[in-house]
């Protein structure tokens, strides 16, 4: 019996660099039925030129502009054929053997319509990384951290997240999907440009009854911070922005008007912060993120729909504040959560 074929999918912007370095592992992946797809997003450097040049069997897939994470993953995948899709930043080190588990493990159930594999820095393999870790996981408030990562604490990979497990969300870092699922969804929010889109696709996927998958036993090794840095003030725009979004989006109405409104006195918080430590650029992103949210609020009212669950429902939740926990209670490491 012939493995699912799978298409291993790298959205580009400007990478050369990154492609220079990671793409010789890549094409050393070990599956039968694969094929590698450079998605190009309208680059200005050498991107196109080396790949064609120096790796003629990959496909190159070119956008007219720069669509950004979301859209452009869109429109490259609307012209792939695969019953897996893989999406793969380009700042990713992978082993050989790293697709063949996490494909088995969605194999073993119809309801997994997405999964990731573990997820390490690339700079030091004995820690995970910051951009999905061992699973995503989402608190109250929406809010999400990761098995592995909460805020800026970081954990070394003992083997204790070795086991797996449902998650609510799995990282657009290696994002691993049933292009089925992906079609029936619509695949990624185009207005979320970049940062959470995979959140809220996983949570639209999970709404209509489908899990989210963790897998232990394939891993790759992530650089991270490739497209913006985490000091980046348009980046806090975008994640205080999107974070809004999906729970205006992905929630039962009442459910979402209760936790937006608490997430607006959390966010003023957060401003008030950044005000007090001279932050004032950071301050203003928060400002304009609100301000978008607001403006655009009939627009996003739109992309709901009547499949919503109650937020407790779900599996990969943490039932309290993870805020609360981590900056007042000094929980530091997601096994002192209690959620397992």
């Amino acid at each position: 019996m012939s493995s699912p074929s799978v298409a291993v999918v790298i959205l580009n912007w400007n990478g050369q660099a990154l492609l220079e370095q990671f793409l010789p592992g890549i094409i050393a992946s070990e599956y039968d039925n694969l094929q590698l797809i450079v998605g190009d997003n309208a680059s200005t450097d050498h991107s196109v030129a080396f790949v064609r040049e120096r790796y003629p069997s990959i496909r190159i897939i070119e956008n007219d502009k720069n669509y950004g994470f979301a859209e452009g993953y869109k429109r490259i995948l609307s012209q792939v054929e695969a019953e897996f899709y893989v999406l793969l930043n380009s700042d990713v080190e992978v082993p050989q053997n790293w697709i063949n588990p996490v494909i088995n493990l969605m194999q073993s159930d119809p309801l997994i319509a997405a999964a990731q594999p573990k997820i390490k820095w690339q700079k030091d393999k004995t820690m995970f990384e910051y951009a999905g870790a061992a699973g995503g996981y989402l608190d109250m408030h929406g809010y999400p951290f990761c098995r592995g990562r909460i805020f800026d604490t970081i954990e070394h990979d003992h083997g204790q997240y070795n086991t797996a497990k449902e998650i609510f969300w799995a990282s657009g870092a290696a994002l691993f999907i049933r292009s089925a699922a992906w079609k029936e969804v619509g695949g990624l929010d185009p207005d979320f440009f970049a940062h959470m889109e995979e959140i809220d696709l996983c949570w639209r996927l999970k709404n209509l009854g489908y899990k989210i998958m963790y897998c232990p036993d394939a891993e790759i090794y992530h650089v991270g911070g490739g497209t913006l840095a985490t000091d980046n003030p348009y980046k806090t725009y975008l994640n205080f922005r999107n974070n809004l979004i999906i729970l205006q989006k992905n929630l039962p109405l009442s459910d979402a008007y209760f936790r937006i409104f608490i997430r607006f006195f959390i966010d003023f918080i957060a401003w008030i912060h950044f005000i007090m430590e001279g932050k004032i650029d950071f301050a203003m992103a928060v400002t304009k993120a609100h301000i978008h949210f607001f403006k655009n609020f009939w627009h996003n009212a739109k992309k709901r729909t009547s499949r919503q669950k109650p937020f407790m429902q779900h599996a990969g939740q943490y039932r309290s504040s993870i805020v609360y926990a981590y900056f007042i209670k000094k929980v530091k490491y997601f096994s002192e959560l209690f959620i397992d």
